[in-house]
């Protein structure tokens, strides 16, 4: 099979897959993203939804659908920042893992529960009072808001291809070996829209193929009337990818480590590479393509963790909860805007 189907079968089949069984992200998971570092990576999304609320001339129903939801870490960060656009907030979490989207649910008020398709389409439809949040394993179309993805697009499946600079490519395929599962190089063609991107990488050099990547921002794109697709993950352009050492691009995760060989112990661990961003510009260029850092900063983080240090300064002697949250902004904006970390993150929108 294609490394891609592996890999399909190895991070979401309902029986083996690591997201459908113990896989998760968190401080007590397998990797920590920008949600689960703490509430303010949640509080200032939370500003750049109210942007755009205000953007579209307030609409009484504001849909935001985030793909790749997970346990629901990120939808429960911007309730809590409760942003001006709440009261027309229909936010819905589009998660594939039925186990993942059983935690959504926790801790999470004006949850309507785990919606049918139909169901989608009345909750996406309905007005106030919000904010009202679902969860589903399908997506609506026709929305007015925002389309949301992090570290989404990373953990869609891909494939592995090279080149010999004279048109001819090759894949890297999963084969039965004596002991496992080996590699094996068989002849392949790639999609016309993208050969000439993969063909800007050095020949000879392994790269990642993310058809299912472009697939999904062409459907997310379509599924808005009028609003923004915002997606964020680490990324390079296929040429930049293609010439790390080794394929160092290709990486797995479990335990807050990183994993050994992808096709050893399918299902126990993430299977991860960075988001070729020209890849994805052959389906629509991007309205905004910015790093992390620079994006949280024009949202105002550091006013908001200059305004925790205060509070904290005031009530140190005496700390009580919204002080401990302050103060731990602090720590929090360090590691999201950290170079070579979660700082350097890609932030890609595509208005419609």
């Amino acid at each position: 099979m294609s490394f891609a189907q592996y890999m399909d079968i190895a991070l979401y089949d309902e029986s083996i897959g690591f997201y459908a069984t113990n896989g998760r992200a968190g401080r007590r998971g397998d990797f920590l993203t920008s949600p689960e570092v703490g509430p303010l990576f949640g509080a200032l999304l939370a500003r750049r939804l109210d942007e755009e609320w205000f953007a579209l001339g307030s609409p009484d129903t504001f849909v935001v659908v985030e793909f790749g939801a997970g346990p629901g870490t990120l939808a429960r960060s911007i309730a809590f920042a409760a942003p001006e656009c709440a009261r027309a907030l229909r936010y819905l979490m589009v998660e594939r893992s039925a186990e993942q989207r059983a935690a959504h649910a926790d801790h999470l008020e004006g949850w309507l529960g785990d919606l049918d398709a139909a169901g989608v389409d009345s909750f996406v439809r309905g007005v106030g009072p919000g904010p009202q949040f679902a969860s589903s394993p399908n997506a609506p179309y026709g929305i007015t808001g925002v389309v949301l993805a992090n570290e989404l697009l990373d953990n869609l499946a891909f494939d592995i291809v090279r080149h010999d600079g004279a048109g001819n490519f090759e894949r890297l395929d999963v084969g039965h070996a004596e002991d496992g599962l080996e590699f094996v190089v068989v002849p392949t063609e790639v999609p016309t829209p993208l050969e000439s991107v993969l063909s800007s990488a050095a020949p000879g050099e392994w790269m990642p193929l993310q058809v299912h990547a472009t697939q999904w921002l062409a459907a997310a794109i379509d599924r808005v009337d009028r609003g923004v697709v915002i997606a964020i993950d680490y990324g390079a352009t296929t040429a930049e990818i293609a010439a790390r050492p080794e394929m160092g691009w290709l990486r797995t995760f479990a335990g807050q480590e990183r994993g050994g060989h992808p096709l050893d112990d399918p299902g126990t661990c993430d299977i991860t590479t960075d988001v070729a961003v020209d890849q994805l510009g052959t389906i629509a260029r991007p309205s905004v393509l910015t790093t992390q850092r620079q994006f949280l900063e024009r949202l105002g983080i550091v006013q908001l963790v200059e305004e925790g240090r205060q509070v904290w300064a005031e009530k140190a002697s005496a700390p009580d909860v919204a002080a401990l949250r302050a103060r731990s902004r602090i720590g929090e904006a360090e590691a999201l805007l950290e170079p070579g970390g979660l700082g350097d993150f890609v932030v890609l929108e595509w208005t419609v």
